[in-house]
């Protein structure tokens, strides 16, 4: 009679009911769901509000890729030195008319546009609602990791500062400084880089806009890491725009910043090292972006909500070369190790 009591009295409360024997761990939801915490219970609708409203159902498509970029671009406002803005906070989505000013910002608005309304019917932090948009669009991409997702992010209190976002056009020495000034390693901006992988560019040359970085960006695997070493022969719009380098297709932009990662002595054994490498890739991604997303916050005040995100479709493999090119068209910047063996 107790336990049943007590049981009741936890629906009613938390929208959940104990089902484990302990009655500490696993709770099942009134939706159905089983979760790990009751507090996580009311994200399932929310998850599905974004799924339908933000993500085309279910796509890994615009809505998951931008909810990526977006939410990089909201958490490397951030400095383990302080002065830099609040890290992982949705401050680009409330500050929006500050922080989409900004150069590296161009192109935000377009993403900020479409996830406010949605925003506005979750009863979310902006930043607990721009980083579960994250892991959840990402979890629509074939191949992708998990990604975990804390739940508890305060409101934000200021925009981030201008400058605090790497762009395609800086140099490596910079952008390895800004990741570093952040609390990031080289090997985790490689890491950070395979969201790419899932990407497309709206901004750098509008005749082309919505073209991929890779022949797979549906789907998350190494293919990026692959084609960026091709060699580079042509622009796949109007020529030679900020921000871009020849690319071995005109069916995808290479962006600078990519190449120059891909060739710096500093990164590019990492950069190489995940090619045909699904298992590292996803590891490495994964681990970067559980960084990434708490930048700024207090995690002894967090909830760890990751059974929330959707399963992964898993990755249906293996990469390969596109038409016509082999490892004769690659330019092999880390030859401290063999080159990895893909096929046609």
């Amino acid at each position: 009679m107790a336990v049943a009591l007590f049981s009741t009295l936890v629906t009613l409360l938390f929208g959940a009911q104990i089902v484990d024997a302990v009655g500490l761990n696993s709770v099942t939801c009134t939706t159905g769901h089983v979760t790990s915490n009751k507090a996580c219970c009311p994200l399932f609708p929310i998850v599905d509000n974004i799924q339908q409203n933000l993500h085309g159902g279910g796509a890994c498509g615009f809505g998951a890729h931008t909810a990526l970029r977006l939410a990089f671009h909201d958490a490397i406002g951030f400095s383990i030195h302080g002065g830099k803005g609040g890290g992982a906070d949705g401050s680009i989505l409330i500050f929006n008319t500050t922080e989409l000013a900004y150069e590296a910002n161009a192109g935000i608005d377009d993403i900020t546009s479409v996830q406010w309304p949605i925003f506005q019917t979750t009863g979310l932090s902006a930043g607990d609602f721009v980083h579960l948009a994250a892991a959840v669009g990402t979890a629509n991409c074939p191949g992708a990791p998990r990604l975990p997702f804390m739940f508890g992010r305060p409101h934000p209190v200021a925009p981030a500062p201008d400058h605090t976002v790497p762009q395609p056009t800086d140099s490596v020495d910079s952008m390895l400084a800004r990741m570093a000034d952040a609390g990031f390693i080289p090997a985790e901006l490689v890491a950070l880089l395979a969201s790419h992988s899932v990407a497309n560019v709206v901004d750098i040359d509008p005749t082309v806009a919505g073209i991929p970085l890779d022949s797979t960006s549906g789907t998350f695997d190494s293919q990026l890491f692959l084609e960026v070493l091709l060699k580079g022969t042509v622009f796949p719009g109007t020529g030679a725009n900020t921000g871009e380098v020849k690319s071995f297709t005109t069916a995808e932009m290479r962006l600078q910043s990519d190449s120059a990662i891909a060739n710096d002595h500093r990164t590019a054994c990492e950069w190489q090292s995940m090619i045909n490498n699904q298992a590292r890739m996803m590891l490495r991604f994964k681990t970067a972006m559980a960084k990434l997303q708490v930048l700024g916050q207090d995690t002894s005040k967090l909830i760890d909500c990751s059974d929330v995100v959707p399963v992964p479709k898993p990755f249906s493999g293996p990469i390969k070369y596109p038409s016509s090119f082999s490892q004769a068209n690659i330019q092999q910047a880390c030859t401290e190790f063999k080159f990895p063996s893909v096929g046609h």
